[in-house]
């Protein structure tokens, strides 16, 4: 049976060849594994920042590097490689995204073991106790002589983050196919109802991801950088600490041969699908051109095809309104972990796992809705855009009650409150040093903070005035401290423990607060994920569907995807109380932040951007009805005019 001016397909053909809905699984597991290496990659934000000692702004070149590689290929990809084998094109970013995973772990395996300062060791008996407070160097026990120039352990920094942004860079090269070629692949060959409904499943798998994204980030978070090469009991630090590495590097193979796995099967699909009359469209990519074209032959209606979009106006209104809801996007996804690990005083294992439990679900079930609501009420245009306003608004107004959920700093002697109460803090670097330890010959950059009886963090027990200790590892204590003493508390009352002082119990039930909030946020926001891919393609010509989607994702990494990490980086550097230094004398990692300036930083720059985003998509949505009231109006005049081609019968008789 032949249908004229279509490929000649047999039943069997038909039953034999592979389907779209088999190349639509195969591009939903590719969302998956991209979505579930992002999401992971956001979790290790903070364990990379301290690992490598680099400050916020330097984290946030490498996780902007993935769009920077991106932005490389992205236009080309998206124009040349819709003339081509799209899904060999897919598969081999797919590999190339496996093997840039995988480079991003190759750091660990080239450094050293990861080392810390403390005063505490592990030689000693457990019941050992020594009080002195000389400085000879025969005295191995003073707390003195631990902390101040006889560190057990040494801050180590490393150029081979740089391995980590290379790495980073492949990936984005990579991931530039999947999204324009997978997208208009499925919309030339699906039924144009049921085009919107794919696009949410590949979506919802995307949104799934980033469940097993950050499981994986807490678990990795919770095991130390190096397991099975250390004691664990020789540990003195827990996940808590603000020095604390977890296993950053594990994720990253697990999830590059994840995405490695993914990459094999699009290498046997073939460059188009068989054709159905019910899937046939006005423009369809086998009806294009009848022979193989030469890459000169493509390469000339390129700058024509650039010219045609970049008049557009209502696309270029939908660019500057996307751009701005991406770089609110891009920051929150990026810093809530390591806002939510400062802000309620959480561990990066649980910030993580919780994120991934409660937050991600709403996330995948909103693009699934989404999908659905667009196919089941067959939303044209004008629709799309409308949904995208109300759940954009909806989800802005969900996060207002962000600002109310706070917890105050941790009172830190010498950098949140004075050492003795009458006196407030100045200067921290000279408000360190008092008179209860001044003879100590403390070192400023020193972080190893101990708790004291009276409820104060200092931020060693060498600035705490400690002169003697009792126990070993993390048992072990510190005992007549004389700044503690200073407080007005009695020798037998002056000791402290190792690590921070524990934040008000507040703190954890405004942090599930936030992340129920936060979930009914993402929510309601991913409800108009569909409409926001879509629109992209229908305000378009047909012909320019793959282009425009390029595009599109292009303009949102270089002015979203790029600067906001980095630039809010910066930002969230300048909130840093108390830096760590690396062996080099240089400025490392941030040991503890001004979390209320975080907070206005953070909370008010994201809602700002969606804010001024949300009144240009309200501008876009007016523009968007007037095209389609003015082409109904054209429509009804031809119909007028000429209404025997508007008769559908009349029309096939035509035919």
């Amino acid at each position: 049976m032949e249908y004229s001016g279509r490929n000649q397909t047999t039943p069997q053909a038909n039953c034999c060849s592979p389907t779209l809905k088999v190349f639509i699984g195969l591009l939903a597991f590719c969302y998956f594994t991209k979505s579930l290496t992002g999401a992971y990659t956001k979790s290790t934000i903070t364990q990379i920042e301290r690992r490598f000692e680099i400050p916020s702004s330097t984290v946030g070149i490498i996780d902007g590097s993935f769009e920077m590689g991106n932005l490389l290929v992205i236009t080309v990809i998206s124009y040349f490689g819709a003339k081509f084998h799209r899904p060999k094109i897919i598969g081999a970013g797919v590999l190339l995204m496996s093997i840039g995973t995988l480079l991003m772990a190759l750091p660990h395996f080239l450094m050293g073991r990861y080392m810390y300062n403390t005063a505490a060791t592990h030689t000693n008996d457990p019941d050992n106790f020594t009080v002195s407070s000389t400085f000879s160097s025969d005295t191995q026990d003073t707390v003195q002589q631990l902390v101040s120039g006889n560190l057990k352990r040494e801050v180590e920094s490393s150029p081979t983050w740089g391995i980590v942004l290379f790495g980073n860079i492949l990936r984005g090269i990579g991931e530039a196919s999947i999204g324009p070629l997978g997208m208009s692949f499925i919309d030339d060959y699906a039924r144009p109802e049921n085009t919107a409904f794919y696009i949410g499943c590949l979506h919802t798998f995307g949104g799934i991801g980033p469940i097993f994204g950050y499981s994986l980030g807490s678990l990795c978070a919770s095991l130390y950088v190096d397991i099975g090469l250390v004691n664990q009991e020789s540990v003195t630090i827990t996940p808590q600490d603000s020095r604390w590495v977890g296993a950053w590097w594990l994720g990253y193979v697990v999830s590059g041969l994840l995405t490695l796995l993914a990459a094999l099967p699009l290498w046997f699909l073939p460059k188009s699908l068989p054709e159905n009359p019910q899937t046939s469209k006005a423009y369809h990519p086998s009806n294009e051109h009848k022979h193989t074209l030469s890459i000169t032959e493509i390469a000339k209606d390129f700058w024509p095809s650039m010219k045609h979009l970049f008049t557009n106006g209502i696309y270029i209104l939908y660019l500057i309104c996307s751009v701005l809801a991406f770089n609110a996007f891009a920051i929150s996804i990026t810093y809530t972990p390591k806002y939510l690990e400062q802000q309620f005083g959480q561990s990066a294992s649980k910030t993580n796992f919780l994120i991934g439990v409660m937050s991600i679900p709403p996330v995948a079930l909103g693009m699934f809705l989404s999908g659905w609501i667009m196919k089941r009420f067959k939303l044209g245009l004008l629709g799309s855009a409308r949904l995208m306003f109300f759940t954009s608004v909806t989800s802005l107004v969900c996060i207002i009650p962000y600002f109310a959920l706070s917890c105050e700093n941790i009172d830190v002697a010498g950098i949140t409150v004075p050492y003795q109460r009458s006196v407030e803090v100045q200067d921290i670097s000279r408000d360190l040093l008092t008179s209860c330890n001044a003879d100590c010959g403390c070192p400023d950059f020193l972080w190893d903070p101990v708790c004291g009886q009276n409820g104060v963090t200092y931020i060693s027990p060498c600035h705490a005035g400690c002169n003697s200790t009792r126990g070993t590892r993390q048992n072990m204590t510190f005992h007549g401290c004389t700044c503690i003493q200073s407080w007005g508390l009695t020798s037998g009352n002056s000791s402290a423990v190792l690590g921070q002082c524990s934040r008000e119990s507040s703190c954890t039930k405004m942090f599930y607060i936030y992340l129920a909030l936060q979930s009914l946020a993402f929510f309601v926001y991913c409800l108009g994920t569909v409409p926001f891919f879509l629109i992209s393609l229908r305000i378009v010509d047909p012909m320019l569907k793959s282009l425009s989607m390029g595009i599109f994702l292009l303009v949102l990494r270089v002015f979203g995807g790029i600067p906001a990490p980095i630039c809010f980086g910066a930002l969230i550097d300048t909130t840093c109380l108390k830096w760590g230094q690396n062996k080099c004398g240089g400025r490392g990692a941030c040991r503890m932040y001004d979390i209320e300036t975080f907070r206005y930083l953070f909370l008010g720059l994201v809602s700002s951007l969606q804010a001024f985003s949300y009144t240009l998509l309200w501008i876009f949505t007016t523009q968007i009805k007037k095209k389609v009231q003015y082409d109904e109006k054209m429509s009804k005049d031809i119909e007028l005019q000429y209404p025997m081609l508007c008769d559908p019968e009349q029309e096939n008789n035509i035919k």
